[in-house]
């Protein structure tokens, strides 16, 4: 999933090569990539953590912001997440049908009716794949061919939610409203990217196999470089963060997984009092932000420095 991810950003365009091609790349999983490519390249990377935009905020069924309305539902919160970790690939395949709007009357089932075929034809083959094909290519061995695609399946499931999780919802990973983001300008894009993103720290071997999202800040900086310049990448944004004094959200993998459960944890109950900065009390104010131009000519700077290493 992660390699997908990477491929359908575009990322290895440059190479030329018709199976790394973002436009005809098609992932090992049930969600059809073109789907995909519309509700994550699109929304979620331009409307990055926008409450009532951005529909990963909670993926439709989880509470994951102070600023989302409590109702007696989110009770079920860590439940919920429980759920959508175990068969993270069918939450991914269905979050393009909004079906918590559908059930709020916001959305009817004919406004997806274009959607369904793609859908359909997809679980069809991936299913057909993992659980009848190659489990029949093994002969006697069908039954533990059977079990080891579908354990396979499950930890990855698992391991990309908790890679994606760790990127965008540990604590101090700000929230924005659709009228702080009205007329934003280039420079506030990529500051909202930086707020809205979290990294976690670990070894050569962990960046790898989570393709490198550890870098989730730079990653929503420069979605299309290659993710395995992440990692030279982020010593120039966080040298950037630390001159002006910006939040640079990273931490160990436990950390921040261990935020991410305590804040789910935390919102399936009423928000407490709202504090004089307007949220609740553990909830710091956003910074004010830096000008423009200052933000512009360091991602020219960095984005230049980073693509001239890129093989053309």
């Amino acid at each position: 999933m992660e390699n997908g991810h990477n491929v359908m950003h575009g990322q290895y365009d440059w190479m030329g090569d018709p199976g790394l091609n973002s436009r005809m790349y098609e992932w090992d999983t049930v969600c059809p990539s073109e789907q995909w490519k519309y509700s994550h390249n699109y929304i979620h990377h331009t409307y990055t953590n926008i409450l009532g935009k951005d529909r990963d905020i909670g993926y439709g069924i989880l509470r994951m912001d102070e600023d989302q309305k409590w109702r007696p539902q989110y009770l079920g919160n860590p439940v919920y997440a429980f759920l959508l970790m175990t068969f993270f690939q069918w939450g991914v395949l269905l979050h393009d049908l909004e079906v918590e709007n559908i059930m709020a009357g916001k959305r009817s089932w004919k406004d997806t009716k274009h959607l369904h075929r793609g859908m359909i034809r997809k679980v069809r083959n991936q299913t057909l794949k993992d659980y009848v094909l190659f489990p029949l290519l093994t002969g006697p061995f069908f039954p533990l061919t059977l079990v080891g695609n579908a354990t396979a399946n499950l930890v990855r499931n698992i391991w990309a939610f908790n890679i994606i999780f760790c990127g965008h919802f540990p604590a101090g990973v700000q929230s924005f409203t659709v009228e702080e983001t009205e007329n934003e300008s280039r420079g506030a894009w990529y500051y909202r990217q930086l707020l809205g993103s979290a990294n976690f720290t670990g070894s050569k071997l962990l960046h790898l196999m989570s393709g490198n999202l550890s870098y989730q800040i730079e990653h929503h900086l420069f979605p299309d470089i290659p993710a395995r310049r992440y990692p030279e990448l982020s010593v120039e944004v966080k040298e950037i963060c630390e001159r002006y004094g910006l939040q640079y959200n990273t931490g160990s993998l436990p950390k921040q997984l261990g935020s991410v459960a305590a804040k789910i944890c935390r919102l399936a109950l009423p928000s407490r009092k709202k504090d004089d900065h307007g949220g609740d009390g553990d909830r710091a104010p956003k910074p004010v932000p830096v000008p423009e131009s200052t933000v512009e000519i360091d991602k020219a700077r960095v984005s230049r420095q980073v693509r001239e290493r890129i093989p053309a």
